[in-house]
């Protein structure tokens, strides 16, 4: 029986069958891990943090998901697949921290209804609640978009979990440790894509250009902190996102100069009163995306199998 008062009862669940996605066996990344959050950091703030992030794996997971049948070979739908889930194991983790962290992040279902929490938190937050980039949300669109969009985001994201592995906050420190090694390989393998179509036919250099051209608008965002990003990152808990523009850029332009693609200058999405993603304004297809992804636990809410 999982205490469902404790965020990492049943995260490994390999004698029995979780509920919704979570009931299949895994290795745990936090086996031996300290779960004690340091006494100098702000619960809350650590528990928004763990939001973003979680939430910027969860949400580009469901997109990937939608592959499912309908990529252009059977190896890469195996392969997308395979980095959705590596981002869903992140998101898993990540949500039960936040919960950890501050229980009051969790959504109310019922005094009857035992979700685990970082369930209750993909599956029964509101839209404005989710603190995902809107990088993340957008459409799939054409494998080519699809492949830039996985570029830019695991570049970016694998140099925040590079630095996030040394966080003093050891379950951080141990997601991003594993999470390096996965994201390393998404977007080495989204590189050899876009090279690939950057190099090939007039068709498929037009798309991953056009592409570029819708997704750079977005990339600004994914540098801009939060409060609770600079509080946590002076006390070497969290990353500055601001600190890993550098090494973006210089991993972007080797990619798009090797791919013969240049990068839009002088775009970028604004915001709504100095709200983004971070701060639950989200684009027009994020509505859609989490009724679809929320749908099933929305309408058995005490469902388990």
């Amino acid at each position: 029986m999982t205490d469902h008062d404790n965020a990492y009862d049943g995260l490994v669940d390999e004698d029995s069958h979780g509920q919704w996605a979570f009931g299949t066996s895994f290795d745990d990344p936090l086996a031996g891990v300290d779960t004690t959050v340091p006494d100098d950091v702000d619960l809350k703030a650590l528990a928004a943090y763990c939001l973003m992030l979680g939430d910027d794996a969860l949400i580009s997971s469901q997109r990937l998901a939608e592959w499912s049948t309908r990529a252009p070979e059977l190896e890469e739908e195996v392969a997308l697949a395979n980095v959705g889930l590596d981002l869903l194991g992140q998101a898993r983790l990540l949500l039960a921290r936040a919960a950890a962290a501050d229980a009051d992040v969790v959504p109310f279902i019922s005094d009857t209804t035992p979700v685990p929490s970082e369930d209750a938190l993909a599956f029964f937050r509101d839209e404005s609640a989710f603190k995902c980039v809107r990088l993340t949300e957008l459409d799939n669109g054409d494998f080519a978009k699809s492949q830039i969009r996985l570029l830019i985001f695991s570049t970016w994201r694998l140099a925040i979990f590079d630095r996030l592995s040394t966080s003093r906050d050891p379950v951080l420190a141990a997601v991003a440790s594993k999470g390096v090694k996965e994201l390393t390989y998404h977007r080495d393998y989204a590189a050899r894509w876009v090279v690939t179509m950057g190099c090939g036919t007039d068709e498929s250099k037009r798309r991953a250009q056009e592409a570029l051209s819708h997704l750079w608008p977005y990339v600004s965002e994914l540098f801009v902190p939060t409060d609770q990003e600079i509080a946590l990152a002076k006390v070497g808990v969290a990353v500055d996102p601001r600190e890993v523009r550098k090494e973006f850029d210089s991993i972007i332009a080797q990619v798009l100069h090797a791919a013969e693609l240049e990068a839009p200058a002088g775009k970028s999405v604004g915001t709504i009163g100095g709200r983004g993603g971070r701060r639950g304004i989200h684009t027009e297809a994020f509505g859609p995306l989490i009724a679809e992804m929320q749908v099933v636990a929305r309408a058995h809410p005490e469902g388990v199998w």
